[in-house]
């Protein structure tokens, strides 16, 4: 009885298939087309990056590679949409004489132009805001000034006395500590009291009266 069923089993099987083959080899030797192409502007030829491309007869798509390549199985007859963000969808329909499986196009879009009144922006909601904010504005506080302000010395140093020590500052400082050891080493350390070429830009600056404004 195993027997017999172990037979039926590969009888079916050997139908199964066959029948398999049979499928396949009609449906390699039908009338599909292989269809690819890149996808361009119409003014410069610049390629359409991702565009979408659906088949509207077999209901089916791809999108475009960053180059503007596709690749897609289509039939003849069949009428291919090609729809891009700021351009005009326009439409393909695959030809019906073709004498080879395989076609290679090269699809152009217009760009999708839409001519819109001009619109005047103002800082200001109302005449009366517009008034006041000229009455009370400082002409010679422009942005340069504020900046030269803001960056000066005694801005900077009143900022500075402010801030709390975090890792970062005393990281740097005791990297700055660590090179002047190796700058020093195996000397005396560096004395800026007997330098005269520190003592010489003192006096310069005094002279300069750059000591007044710090």
């Amino acid at each position: 009885m195993q027997a017999k069923f172990q037979i039926l089993f590969l009888i079916c099987f050997v139908s199964f298939f066959g029948y398999g083959q049979q499928q396949d080899t009609v449906f390699l030797d039908s009338n599909m087309i292989q269809l690819s192409g890149v996808i361009v502007t119409e003014d410069d030829l610049e390629p359409l990056s991702y565009t979408t491309v659906f088949d509207k007869t077999a209901r089916r798509g791809v999108i475009a590679d960053y180059y503007g390549y596709f690749s897609m199985v289509t039939f003849p007859g069949d009428t291919l949409a090609f729809s891009f963000y700021g351009h005009k969808t326009s439409t393909y329909i695959v030809p019906d004489t073709l004498a080879d499986n395989r076609y290679s196009i090269i699809h152009m879009m217009q760009k999708d132009t839409l001519n819109l009144p001009a619109v005047d922006v103002y800082p200001w909601p109302s005449r009366e805001d517009f008034a006041r904010v000229f009455v009370e504005m400082q002409p010679y506080d422009d942005a340069l000034r504020r900046a030269q302000r803001d960056l000066s010395g005694e801005s900077l140093a009143f900022v500075a006395a402010r801030l709390e020590g975090d890792a970062s500052l005393s990281y740097g400082a005791v990297q700055n500590q660590y090179n002047t050891r190796l700058y020093t080493n195996n000397q005396l350390p560096a004395n800026n009291l007997l330098n005269p070429y520190a003592w010489a830009k003192l006096v310069k600056d005094w002279k300069e009266g750059k000591l007044k404004k710090q």
